[in-house]
């Protein structure tokens, strides 16, 4: 069987696919577990249960992009390009998670976000000039990555230090 790869909807589904996995691989990353729950949060921070679906919504807004996208793009080079740019992007989401959950590091991710907030610029550029309509609502990933930075910062801040350092700049 072979697959048509000028055909949208079976990139659509691939992107779709993508999104669920990075969206389970955060999920699963990013447990609530006593050294989440010890944390000091500041009194706007959104409640817990508001972060899965927000985040999912996000995402598969991306993944319904990426397949308009795919079908805007012609030449392969544009296609391997959007491809790399989703998958670095969808990398660095998963990479976040990690160094705050998992390594228990709200600090780390401070350093790692603008990198993801810049890959989530770059496929609005990247895909800009092949379609509108495929680059715009990429927006609120940009929004949503920036309300999770003033969150991270504020969480940072309100917990300092990390691993015994005290060195922490947060200011």
């Amino acid at each position: 069987m072979s697959v048509d790869l000028t055909d949208h909807w079976p990139m659509t589904l691939v992107a779709a696919m993508c999104a669920l996995f990075i969206a389970g691989m955060g999920g699963a990353l990013a447990g609530s577990g006593p050294c989440y729950r010890g944390l000091r949060f500041p009194a706007w921070k959104p409640p817990n249960w508001s972060f899965g679906p927000i985040s999912m919504g996000v995402l598969t807004l991306a993944a319904a992009r990426a397949g308009l996208a795919w079908r805007s793009a012609v030449p392969a080079q544009q296609r391997i390009g959007l491809v790399v740019l989703f998958a670095v992007s969808g990398s660095l989401d998963m990479v976040w998670n990690m160094l705050f959950f998992t390594l228990r590091r709200p600090d780390w991710p401070l350093v790692e976000t603008p990198f993801l907030w810049l890959s989530i610029l770059a496929l609005i550029v990247y895909i800009s000039p092949i379609s509108t309509k495929a680059s715009l609502p990429l927006a609120p990933c940009l929004i949503w990555v920036a309300i999770a930075v003033v969150l991270n910062r504020a969480i940072v801040r309100l917990n300092v230090p990390f691993s015994g350092r005290t060195d922490i700049r947060t200011s």
